[in-house]
Parts: structure tokens; C-alpha cells; sequence
């Protein structure tokens, strides 16, 4: 996510935000939300992002947004939220569901439309919820008459998710994530614990199906990919030698960030300036897009 999001910056004006509101629905620890906050802050910075042009904050700073979500709540139908893959996955799993999680897509659709964006950029599994965005804006423009820009989605064609430790999609939620910028030991023993199956060394395996080539790929050119690949597929490599050539080529690119980061990640001063200056910059749009709504509603 992160790298098409810095790449993107050199083409577009970008609102990129922490959901913590979002983060709600399963985090019920507040000063790990805090923590959070800081270290999706201090890895943005480290690997690139350009604070002073475009825009990075706190979702919870921008009270616009929930007042959206109120408005946009009253012309959502409860069908259209039971048929969102979250809330469909919970059920099916008889976890508990709050409000929270059943409505979250009306928060995600208001945290695009208050800023009046054009383009979104997702990964595979999230197109639903650009639907539901989209949806939810044509309804209202057609009620109400033109309020909201129609966004489009942005969607890697070639890495839509990127699975996590145990095979699943990485994710805080599973617990199953690689400390991106986190200390060279403690990195190499996550990747290391990368679950695959129980072939041996000498059999053939499929780069298609294994996790730890599926994080190669993010970081590894076209022909180190085909020669690790063809190396999978003519057996004689174990898991042990593929994860170790994964860490390198993780490694390589993020020693730099890495050092960066471990300054920068301890000065809540600095990354406090950054958030708040994000948040000045979104608030700026949403405040127009808010009193343009609410001019249409009859508030």
C-alpha cells in the first residue's frame, strides 16, 4: 500500500489518513492506538512520504467526517450493509458484530467523498467498498442534486493483497504482520516464521501459492523474480534458503528507512507537527464539502 501511495504523490494531490476511528471496531487498548498512530506516522516519513505538499492526519481530526456519515447514514439501506464482506464474514464466523462494524462502510465512503476525491487507491479486496462509496454518491447526487465527486479506483493489478505470516491477508487484525521498519534481528526471525507447507528440499514447489515469494515479489525485480521462481519450480531449495533470500531482499531496500525511522519514531513533537498539518490541509476541503452537502440536505 504504501509504496504506490508515495509513488502516487508525484502525480496527484493526496489525502492519506490513520483510521483510527476505523481501528475502533477491534482495538480496546487506547494507548496502543496512540502507539499506532506514531508508527504509521514515523514509517510514512521514513520511507518517503512528502508531508509539506500533500496531506497525512488523523482520521479522528477532521470532525467533518462524522457528521457525513450521520447524513449519508439516513439514505443508506440496511440491505446494502448486510451484503458488505466484512459484516458477511463476521456473521459467518459468529463473531460479535457492533454497529460499528456493521456501518463502517458509510464511515469508509465519507472518509473519500469529504474530500472531493477523484481517484482511490485499493487493493482487490477493498473494490466493494469503492462500490458502496460510489453508490451511496450517485444516490445522493440524484436526490439531492450534484453534491459529490464520483471517485474511481486505483487498483494494483499485480499484488492486490499481500499475505501475512500465517498465509492471510496481513493484517493488525490477525496479528499476522511483518514489522516493516522494526530492529535487522527482530525482522529476519519474523520472516522466518512465515508458515509453509511440508515439502522437502529437494521437491519441486509453486512460487503461485507461497507466501514468502509472494513478499519477494514486492520487493525483488522482474528477473530476480523468474530466477527464484524457476529455482521453486526445479526443487532443491528449501523454505530455510527462500526466506533467507526474501530477508535480504526486504533488507536491502529498507536499511535505509530503517535508520530513519528508529531517529524520527520517538519524537511524538515532530510527528504531532506532521498529523496537525495534515489536518489543517483536509479540513480546508472537508469543511466546503460539508457546507455544500448540508446547503442540499436543508441544514
Amino acid at each position: 500500500m504504501i509504496k504506490p501511495a508515495i509513488q502516487l504523490q508525484e502525480t496527484h494531490e493526496t489525502f492519506y489518513f490513520i483510521a483510527d476511528y476505523h481501528a475502533l471496531t477491534s482495538v480496546r487498548d487506547p494507548e496502543q492506538l496512540r502507539e499506532n498512530t506514531y508508527d504509521l506516522t514515523a514509517v510514512f516519513a521514513a520511507l518517503g512520504m512528502d508531508f509539506e505538499n500533500h496531506a497525512f492526519f488523523r482520521q479522528s481530526d477532521i470532525p467533518e467526517v462524522t457528521e457525513l456519515t450521520w447524513i449519508l447514514s439516513c439514505i443508506t439501506s440496511k440491505g446494502l450493509m448486510e451484503r458488505a464482506h466484512a459484516y458477511k464474514d463476521a456473521l459467518s464466523k459468529d463473531q460479535e458484530i457492533s454497529m460499528g462494524l456493521f456501518c463502517y462502510p458509510v464511515l469508509m465512503a465519507c472518509d473519500i467523498l469529504i474530500y472531493d476525491s477523484n481517484f482511490v487507491p485499493v487493493g482487490q479486496d477493498q473494490r466493494q467498498h469503492l462500490e458502496i462509496t460510489r453508490d451511496l454518491a450517485i444516490r445522493f447526487n440524484h436526490l439531492y442534486g450534484e453534491a459529490f465527486v464520483i471517485p474511481e479506483a486505483i487498483i494494483e493489478k499485480e499484488v492486490a493483497t499481500i499475505p501475512g505470516l500465517d498465509g492471510r491477508k496481513m493484517s493488525k487484525s490477525y496479528g499476522n504482520v511483518i514489522p516493516l521498519l522494526a530492529p535487522e534481528k527482530q525482522f529476519r526471525k519474523a520472516i522466518m516464521k512465515i508458515t509453509t507447507d511440508s515439502k522437502s528440499v529437494g521437491e519441486p514447489k509453486d512460487p503461485e501459492t507461497c507466501s514468502v515469494f509472494a513478499l519477494y515479489q514486492c520487493f525483488a525485480g522482474k528477473a530476480e523474480q523468474e530466477a527464484l521462481a524457476e529455482r521453486y519450480r526445479a526443487g532443491g531449495m528449501g523454505y530455510g534458503e527462500a526466506k533467507q533470500l526474501c530477508f535480504e531482499a526486504l533488507n536491502a531496500e529498507l536499511k535505509g528507512p530503517r535508520e530513519i525511522y528508529l531517529q524520527i519514531r520517538n519524537d511524538k513533537t515532530k510527528l504531532n507537527g506532521i498529523l496537525e498539518n495534515g489536518r489543517d490541509k483536509a479540513r480546508v476541503i472537508a469543511r466546503q464539502v460539508l457546507d455544500r452537502v448540508r446547503g442540499k440536505v436543508g441544514l
